[in-house]
């Protein structure tokens, strides 16, 4: 696919190691792979935090203030089901059972998004292909942000280190607006599934459908229902959106966009240098990994290292596992980047988007 491969053999057995390790560590402990009662209690949680502040926003008189405060709130719920409830349920790793995966995922719905698309990006191009120009198109910002060394050079990338962050918080509003209908057309052309193929006319009118629902119960009901004036509902809606995307933006870039992550590219024969699993080890960075809050918040994607090379466990159990792959990776004298805080990470990001900005031929 793509027409870039990986090594497959793997000499130093790397790999089989690991898994074996990581298999004897929920066999001894008689746990299984998928969430438990702590991830239900977390979704219960941030769905609470998704929900409850527009229930009170449409049913209490607010002053301007906690107005404001609410749709913040509304967004920091938003990033936190998609980080701990959607995004295990769409690798099949919130529950056992299909029918509640498929149900928790579908929680994408609610945050603008949609599951084929981002299946198709995040488990099949990022997942794969990890830190590649051209493949993931989660290091794709366009041409107003230079995210690999691999990408085209632009004047204004010298002054990106200032204002990506502006930027970022524009991820989910996109997903509502033009994101979902640009990769549907192209996934679909492409004939790109994870997992078998769907029919495409069921995915326009399942993305259609949504649409129009997502906009009704976020626009429409509040104007016409509720009659709340139209630019207070525009303004809060864009609050919402801004704050979850700037979220999930940040999260993601202290990950894969760092100084001590690779940016890989094949040789002529197309063929990558690491086999697929050592390859994540180059491309993704942990944060912060003993910050409780931050492991309960980020759904362990915090863990991205953990993430990328198990990403069909639970999140839950990346904090126990950790230990077993630091090791591994030191024993096989493989890389495991990590940033002791999510200042430190914060900061060397941007560091990162600073040397990206110089014209190649001075950074």
């Amino acid at each position: 696919m793509q027409g870039v491969k990986f090594v497959t053999r793997d000499k130093t057995n790397f790999i089989k190691t690991l898994n074996k390790r990581v298999n004897n560590y929920f066999k001894e402990n008689n746990l299984e792979k998928t969430g438990n009662w702590k991830l239900y209690t977390k979704a219960l949680i941030m769905f609470a935090i998704f929900i409850a502040p527009l229930v009170i926003l449409l049913t209490v008189e607010l002053p301007v203030w906690a107005m404001v405060l609410m749709t913040i709130t509304i967004g920091i719920g938003m990033a936190g089901v998609g980080m701990n409830v959607m995004h295990d349920a769409n690798h099949e790793s919130f529950s056992s059972k299909k029918w509640v995966n498929s149900l928790m995922g579908s929680s994408i719905y609610i945050l603008a998004g949609n599951v084929y698309n981002w299946k198709v990006q995040h488990n099949v191009l990022h997942h794969t292909y990890t830190n590649i120009q051209g493949l993931d198109e989660d290091i794709d910002a366009g041409r107003i942000i230079r995210f690999s060394k691999h990408a085209k050079w632009l004047q204004i990338h010298k002054f990106q280190k200032y204002y990506s962050i502006f930027l970022y918080g524009l991820l989910t509003i996109n997903w509502a607006i033009t994101t979902d209908v640009k990769q549907m057309h192209n996934y679909l052309k492409r004939k790109l599934s994870y997992g078998k193929f769907p029919n495409p006319v069921k995915e326009w009118s399942v993305l259609v459908v949504t649409k129009i629902l997502y906009y009704t119960i976020w626009l429409a009901l509040p104007m016409m229902v509720l009659e709340i004036p139209w630019w207070q509902v525009l303004i809060g809606f864009f609050i919402m959106h801004y704050t979850a995307g700037m979220i999930l933006s940040v999260v993601f870039q202290l990950a894969h966009v760092m100084p001590n992550t690779d940016m890989p590219q094949p040789n002529e024969e197309g063929v990558m240098e690491h086999t697929w699993a050592i390859h994540q080890l180059y491309t993704t960075s942990n944060f912060a990994i003993n910050n409780k809050l931050v492991n309960f918040f980020t759904g362990g994607l915090n863990h991205q290292v953990e993430h990328h090379i198990f990403p069909h466990i639970s999140h839950i159990h990346y904090k126990k596992i950790s230990e077993i792959v630091k090791n591994t990776t030191k024993e096989f004298n493989l890389p495991y980047n990590e940033y002791r805080t999510m200042i430190g990470a914060f900061i060397d990001h941007f560091k990162q988007l600073d040397t990206l900005g110089k014209h190649p031929e001075f950074a």
